[in-house]
């Protein structure tokens, strides 16, 4: 607005709906007179759009040059996450003041996947002007699906440097009050505390849930998500052979020392696009990981290790004193120091058919002979390493992917096994992860398209090892940065789209190829 001079309010056009197309896309459901930045504009309304073009003076009579058509500027509606009333008022006040108009605030895509916040003023001094305006937005902007208006806030304090809580009131809570979402904030105070909480507390009056916190954190909630739509099922929750789909959907905050899981959501790890993500109501399907040994129901997940994977995070919990980088560096050295492998009898269901399993290996890799008349494969040996990937893994530091074609919703999994070699080989393995070179190519790795895969270590005389062998052989499993030690064979399912979690879709993303350190 302009000051110094009345402005467009005592003479502002109003169109109700169906006056004339004009500018923008379809019929016009309101038009009018706003200042926006400096000048006056033409603004039109539609189902979709708002348009505007600014305002020229007419040329005198008998000039025949015609003044160039103004560029018309055009924001989507989809665009835009909330819409309020802009005044002026002193300090003191907490409501009132004079009216200046009309202020949206939109959610804009930058480079990278990243998303940011910026509002657009709309000004006009008429208040009868601006509340049909606001009111007509508002109800556009209350019909657009997904978007929550309640969540479940939990929150897990001990995240990283515990800076989760801090995070979420600087930089979450503002941006979910702008966009009028209520919340119901609760601070965990152990582990497993969020699970417990999702597995008893009423659900009902939220539209998702919102944990803020690392990879171990979201992996939890998701847990007890799935679990809860288990007992809303009344299906057994200890051997889960068809799981339920959750009926609310997840959003992650990456607060953690790794974030993984929230960067193959979202692209990147940052905490207004993930924010923005569950403001906007982008939802879409993930499918996840059912994790049991010997018929019993151990817990869901994302990705797994197991051997080295396995062994390195079980160094990083006995120091979680040390400063997350440092704590995840002394664990890999201290695992490629005492560097073996584990013998191991592995078989898999392949999503299709064996060509199937040959046909997404990249090139030059060596893959063994597979039995076609078994719907069930089998490799057996000494391997150093074993990764089940349901997930991207996203992560800036391994632009080469850890799979194939990874994705959150394909309906497959990644079995990538590492079989005994030696240590500066394996080595050479581990940094291809951090170059554009690829790091399967080597003769010990082999990677195959599951649906099933079933893990049994066996001791030495070729027998299945006992609970005090396994627990002195440290087979230990890495599932979502959790530890998990079991003593006899795991079997892994994947299903598909058991979950909806709040990003963006994985055709979306700028850079599919960034993809994890997923050990």
């Amino acid at each position: 607005m302009v000051r110094g001079r009345r402005g467009p309010s005592s003479r502002a056009r109003v169109s109700a709906c169906g006056a004339g197309p004009g500018p923008g896309k379809g019929a016009a459901r309101l038009r009018g007179i706003f200042h926006i930045g400096k000048r006056s504009c033409d603004v039109v309304l539609t189902d979709t759009a708002l348009a505007w073009r600014p305002i020229r003076p007419q040329p005198p009579r008998g000039d025949s040059e015609a003044s160039p058509a103004e560029k018309e500027e055009l924001l989507e509606l989809k665009d835009i996450f909330s819409v309020k009333l802009k005044r002026r008022r002193s300090a003191k006040r907490q409501s009132g003041g004079t009216l200046l108009g009309i202020t949206l605030f939109v959610c804009k895509k930058k480079e990278q996947n990243k998303l940011e916040d910026y509002t657009v003023h709309l000004h006009n001094l008429s208040e009868d002007h601006c509340d049909l305006w606001f009111r007509h937005l508002k109800t556009i902007l209350t019909g657009f699906p997904n978007r929550p208006k309640s969540l479940k806030v939990l929150i897990n304090p001990q995240s990283h440097k515990k800076e989760a809580t801090q995070v979420y009131y600087e930089k979450v809570a503002p941006l979910l009050h702008l966009a009028g979402i209520k919340t119901d904030v609760l601070v965990t105070e152990y582990a497993g505390h969020a699970l417990s909480l999702l597995k008893e507390c009423d659900l009902q009056e939220f539209d998702g849930i919102l944990c803020v916190g690392g990879d171990g954190s979201a992996s939890e909630v998701a847990n007890g998500l799935l679990l809860r739509a288990q007992m809303d099922a009344g299906k057994d929750t200890d051997y889960i052979l068809t799981p339920v789909r959750t009926t609310l959907p997840l959003g992650i905050i990456p607060a953690g020392s790794t974030n993984v899981l929230a960067h193959s959501l979202q692209g990147i790890t940052h905490v207004v696009t993930a924010t923005l993500h569950v403001i906007m109501g982008h939802v879409k399907p993930v499918d996840v990981c059912v994790f049991s040994s010997m018929q019993n129901f151990l817990r869901c997940g994302f990705s797994a290790t197991f051997g080295f994977g396995g062994r390195t995070l079980a160094w990083a919990e006995k120091n979680r004193w040390m400063p997350a980088t440092q704590r995840r560096h002394f664990a890999v050295v201290k695992t490629l120091t005492n560097l073996k492998p584990t013998d191991c009898e592995i078989s898999f269901l392949p999503l299709s058919n064996s060509q199937d399993v040959q046909s997404t290996n990249r090139e030059n890799h060596r893959i063994p002979q597979l039995d076609r008349d078994d719907p069930w494969q089998k490799v057996q040996g000494s391997f150093l390493n074993v990764s089940i990937v349901a997930s991207p893994c996203l992560r800036s530091m391994a632009p080469g992917g850890v799979a194939p074609n990874p994705r959150l919703n394909n309906g497959s999994m990644a079995l990538i096994i590492s079989r005994n070699t030696s240590r500066p080989e394996f080595i050479k393995h581990l940094k291809r992860y951090s170059s554009v070179k690829n790091q399967f190519s080597f003769p010990f790795i082999e990677t195959y398209n599951v649906k099933e895969v079933i893990v049994r270590p066996r001791n030495n005389n070729s027998g299945r090892v006992t609970e005090e062998e396994a627990t002195e052989n440290n087979h230990l499993w890495n599932i979502d940065g959790d530890l998990m030690e079991v003593s006899s064979e795991v079997h892994v399912r994947i299903h598909p789209q058991l979950i909806h979690c709040y990003g963006e879709s994985s055709e979306e993303l700028s850079d599919p190829k960034v993809a994890c350190d997923c050990f």
